[in-house]
């Protein structure tokens, strides 16, 4: 490989990680080799992240379901319990939202469970 052309390669590596860390604070935006460990960092953080985001929004439908079904008088681990042994097939991200925007419609839900 010539001269020129590696020359070419490494701007054009440079320029692609300079662009990635865009608004990074101080050297982390301008300096390359900061640049490329804020980027690198930023992308680990970014995968570990879009898994951490589907457990956070579990648990928060949890919470919801339990904040609903401690109103009608039972706890959230009897609901469930209840409510698969009857074979229905709603996942919680359903359940929170009906408890959620629809609290009588959640409340029937539970009297036909229990």
């Amino acid at each position: 490989m010539s001269r020129v052309k590696r020359g070419i390669l490494v701007k054009k590596r440079h320029k692609r990680v300079l662009k990635a860390a865009k608004g990074y604070y101080g050297a982390r935006s301008r300096l390359f080799k900061s640049a490329r460990e804020a980027v690198n960092k930023a992308l680990k953080y970014s995968y570990r992240d879009r898994k951490v985001k589907k457990r956070q929004f579990r648990a928060l439908w949890i919470v919801r379901i339990n904040a609903a079904c401690r109103m009608n008088g039972i706890s959230y681990s009897a609901f469930i319990n209840a409510f698969n042994k009857k074979g229905y097939s709603l996942n919680r991200k359903v359940l929170s939202e009906l408890a959620n925007s629809d609290p009588a419609a959640f409340s029937s839900i539970v009297k036909k469970v229990s």
